[in-house]
């Protein structure tokens, strides 16, 4: 453990140092971007040395996984993401433990998660995925609504009890016009915020940006960045 510990210790370092570098490079300030560990796949004992470094905030995708690990560190000072593709099945379970949802793409999740947060008197914080790759069905790859449908699902999140519209998401696609171009996919997930907020101003959040793209992020003005395997190692394989 101690092994594991000093591991990740030292690639925390070195990611607070790329994102300090970038902040620098941007003229932002350090504190204007918050780093999301994603801890998908990695067990729970690297969560609990994660907060022991000080991380406040993790993430993960699969309920059938996080669940189970968000309760056995439910005493630690932390902040949970979903951040996968989230089916309406998996919402009561989610909901019990995420704090913020990152994959609100569609108004049947909305409605189910609304439904969920008030029966659990909670208050879970939704961003919009946004698929920049969308084609012709309006869906991305990987989920995600396409930039026209954000106006409409940003109304429905605001407006549903339990809910609390707090901004976007998005991940570099792999496809379509951003395709290897991480850091013009970034600016234009800044116009499509700056173009929420004249509506919702306190949807401010804007999360993109992992290990191998941080720097892109950052200077296109992301408040939040989701690093995973630069922080904890290259991930084991799912069974």
């Amino acid at each position: 453990m101690t092994d594991r510990r000093t591991e990740i210790a030292a690639n925390l370092a070195k990611v607070e140092e790329r994102i300090a570098a970038a902040c620098a490079a941007a003229g932002r300030k350090r504190e204007e971007v918050t780093l999301i560990v994603v801890t998908k796949t990695y067990p729970a004992s690297d969560v609990r040395i994660l907060s022991g470094l000080g991380v406040r905030h993790v993430a993960e995708n699969r309920d059938q996984d996080s669940a189970p690990k968000a309760a056995e560190c439910s005493d630690l000072p932390l902040s949970w993401h979903f951040v996968g593709q989230l089916q309406t099945n998996k919402v009561r379970s989610v909901v019990g433990y995420a704090d913020l949802v990152q994959s609100v793409d569609r108004s049947k999740l909305v409605d189910v998660l609304s439904r969920e947060a008030v029966r659990a008197g909670r208050e879970v914080g939704c961003l919009l995925q946004v698929a920049l790759d969308a084609g012709t069905s309006g869906r991305g790859e990987r989920g995600g609504v396409a930039p026209g449908g954000i106006e409409e699902l940003a109304d429905l999140v605001a407006g549903s009890p339990g809910l609390r519209l707090d901004g976007l998401m998005t991940v570099a696609p792999l496809t379509g016009e951003y395709a290897g171009r991480p850091r013009a996919a970034f600016e234009r997930l800044m116009d499509l915020s700056t173009d929420l907020r004249r509506a919702h101003p306190a949807a401010n959040m804007v999360s993109a940006g992992m290990s191998a793209d941080l720097e892109e992020a950052v200077a296109a003005g992301a408040t939040h960045v989701r690093v995973g395997t630069a922080v904890l190692g290259v991930r084991p394989r799912l069974g």
